[in-house]
């Protein structure tokens, strides 16, 4: 198989991870002892509308291009784009297609902190198991800390794997102002420490620590995570805010745009089958508006989802259509669909 692409964009699984080159020297990780690669079972954990997404996803060339870029310099791919344009929906259809696991998903808000996506660790928890133990002070030589402490979607995907996990951090924008130049160390050095496990390893070397994504624990020496295969790490954006140089410069970037007519009839196509004139009708008024405000291709598929199966006359499917593609960022000035 050739080494490019690794990702072909055709969602069928398969094992091209495997004939990924070396990493750049700078990019090298050795992370120890390694982890087994994730199990095989779907990208998306079974949810049936995420499932449908992986199979359906269709990217650009460009974005081929660039989540292979990603993959072989061991970087984090920003994807930004308007919403409904396909930016979530990448890292489950390259899980997918690479065999790589469940992905690993972090919601970002702008409460969110950096140890939020390492690992939990709930220290009351732990005082009121001590307590009812009899245990005036929490348990001797601090062994307990393991089991009220859980590593968070970054914390996991740093572990030692043998293939990469792939990582969604959804919604990087939202974030506070800090947390970008928070997640500078960690991503490029592939490794964080996990204090309240660094302070027990004199008297408990080895801790087993939950995963985020099942009930698996996993070692962790001396507190330490380091990361063999960098994970495939996808941060979203729909471009609300800069982001420091710094940052962007450690990143590969994707900017989605509104998918052309041609890609907009293969997106519809993956979805719900062949078009007939009225669907056709539907693309036309939708590259239209587009033109004039933002969109999300989305909308489109609402609209031909339900004009296809409500059963409407030709005037209630324009009202429908209507009510269905309004501009995101502003009041539609006009509705010119002719014949929908």
């Amino acid at each position: 198989m050739s080494l490019w692409p690794v990702y072909t964009g055709s969602s069928a699984p398969h094992d091209g991870i495997d004939a990924l080159p070396a990493p750049p020297p700078w990019r090298a990780f050795d992370g120890g002892p390694p982890l087994p690669p994730a199990r095989e079972e779907d990208a998306t954990g079974g949810a049936p509308g995420r499932v449908h997404r992986a199979r359906t996803y269709q990217p650009t060339p460009e974005t081929v291009q660039l989540v292979n870029a990603a993959l072989h310099l061991r970087r984090p791919l920003l994807v930004t784009g308007p919403p409904g344009s396909g930016k979530s929906s990448l890292p489950y259809a390259v899980a997918r297609e690479l065999r790589l696991g469940r992905v690993l998903r972090w919601n970002v808000t702008s409460r969110t902190a950096l140890t939020d996506g390492l690992y939990r660790y709930d220290p009351l928890s732990r005082l009121y198991a001590a307590g009812r133990a009899g245990a005036a002070e929490p348990l001797p030589g601090e062994a307990a800390i393991e089991d009220h402490l859980r590593l968070g979607p970054l914390g996991t995907a740093l572990l030692p794997h043998e293939r990469p996990r792939v990582l969604l951090i959804d919604e990087i924008d939202k974030s506070d102002l800090d947390l970008p130049n928070d997640l500078l160390h960690v991503l490029e050095e592939g490794q964080y420490e996990i204090p309240e496990l660094v302070r027990a390893a004199r008297s408990h070397p080895v801790a087993e620590v939950m995963v985020a994504d099942s009930e698996e624990r996993v070692p962790v020496r001396h507190g330490e995570v380091r990361c063999r295969a960098f994970p495939f790490v996808v941060l979203t954006s729909n471009g609300e805010r800069e982001f420091p140089p710094a940052f962007l410069r450690r990143c590969v970037r994707l900017e989605l745009q509104q998918p052309p007519r041609r890609q907009l009839e293969d997106i519809v196509r993956a979805h719900l089958g062949e078009l007939d004139e009225r669907d056709h009708a539907l693309v036309d008024a939708f590259l239209r508006r587009g033109s004039a405000g933002e969109l999300a291709t989305d909308q489109l598929l609402n609209a031909i989802y339900l004009t296809r199966t409500a059963g409407l006359d030709a005037g209630s499917r324009e009202e429908l259509a209507k009510a269905l593609m309004p501009y995101l960022g502003r009041a539609a000035e006009s509705w010119d669909v002719d014949d929908v």
